[in-house]
């Protein structure tokens, strides 16, 4: 059991040996990303001093207004994994395309790709609400030394070897795993040191909490209605609050402490769902499982769906695992087709 208050760094060194492949470069992989978040997290904590507050002007893949931190937050993760030559391949949210890393010798032996949305719920930002990092590692499908390919990043969920979240809110904390359980480390910010703090976090088996954007409630399939009704009937333990706060790492890190559901299904706007599969749904359903909880788009498991884009989208149920399963009920039985 991991003692709390071990730093970041002392905990990667001591669990080391638990790492697949374990040769170093994950541990310094891990520590990049740590290093990257500290630099997004002083911007975030300014934005309110310097002019980093509101829109880009620009327009990502997904077709959504850029945020100026965004931009930011995307820069500097791509620029430290970039710079320190510890992975072969990168595919953000906020690209088109995957980026190919070349080494000094012209080209690159490591093994992990990294998946990454910089900056989730950034549009929050201007109202000062919580904003999060995801990020997702796989080992490369193609032969080291070449070139990554598509087929690298186009992996299902089952074969990350390490994913996690940083969550920039009243306090800062990282909370990742590589398969061996889901740890949090909060950020103390007078000595930039991340220590851990939530030992082995596990998701209560049930919880009183559902998150969903309920103002798109007549869109939805009527699994999904019918669920929504469920959760604010008065009978049993019911009915349960709504707490929803718009950032998936926010509501995702709530709902994991106190017990709850996130539900971003598939709506009429948006018939394949809007939350990326590779990006936001794979890391996310990772964590949940290795939290005791779990995670799919309401019939079948995220981290069993074969992706075919790079910007797949799908619906998404996550969360206390009782919850997820009687959502699932709903849906098979109501359908989630839309109507």
């Amino acid at each position: 059991m991991p003692q709390k208050n071990t730093t970041l760094g002392e905990f990667i060194i001591e669990n080391q040996s638990e790492f697949k492949y374990s040769s170093g470069e994950l541990s310094r992989l891990i520590n990049s990303i740590r290093l990257a978040a500290k630099v997004v997290n002083h911007e975030v904590n300014k934005a309110g001093l310097v002019d980093i507050l509101g829109a880009a002007g620009d327009t990502n893949i997904q077709g959504e207004d850029q945020q100026k931190l965004d931009v930011f937050a995307n820069e500097a993760f791509i620029k430290t994994l970039t710079n320190r030559e510890i992975v072969c391949g990168i595919a953000s949210e906020e690209e088109d395309d995957y980026i190919t890393i070349v080494g000094r010798n012209k080209k690159n032996d490591n093994k992990y790709v990294v998946l990454i949305d910089p900056l989730d719920g950034s549009s929050n930002i201007d109202v000062n609400v919580s904003v999060g990092t995801i990020f997702s590692i796989y080992r490369r499908v193609t032969e080291p030394g070449t070139p990554v390919t598509l087929d690298d990043f186009l992996q299902p969920g089952r074969n990350q070897v390490a994913a996690g979240y940083i969550i920039y809110g009243t306090s800062t904390m990282i909370v990742y795993t590589t398969g061996h359980g889901v740890n949090g480390f909060t950020l103390n910010p007078a000595i930039g040191t991340y220590y851990l703090s939530h030992p082995n976090m596990k998701f209560p088996e049930t919880g009183k909490i559902y998150s969903v954007n309920e103002g798109n409630y007549v869109h939805f399939p009527q699994g999904i209605k019918n669920y929504i009704k469920y959760c604010q009937e008065e009978e049993d333990d019911r009915p349960y609050t709504s707490r929803y706060i718009g950032s998936l790492v926010s509501d995702f890190h709530r709902n994991m402490i106190k017990g709850g559901i996130y539900i971003y299904p598939n709506t009429a706007k948006d018939p394949n769902g809007k939350l990326r599969l590779l990006y936001e749904c794979n890391p996310m359903a990772f964590l949940a499982e290795q939290a005791g909880g779990k995670a799919s788009d309401g019939i079948t498991a995220i981290m069993d769906i074969q992706p075919t884009t790079l910007h797949q989208r799908t619906p998404f149920l996550c969360g206390s695992i009782r919850m997820v399963e009687k959502a699932e009920e709903f849906v098979k039985e109501f359908g989630s087709e839309l109507t």
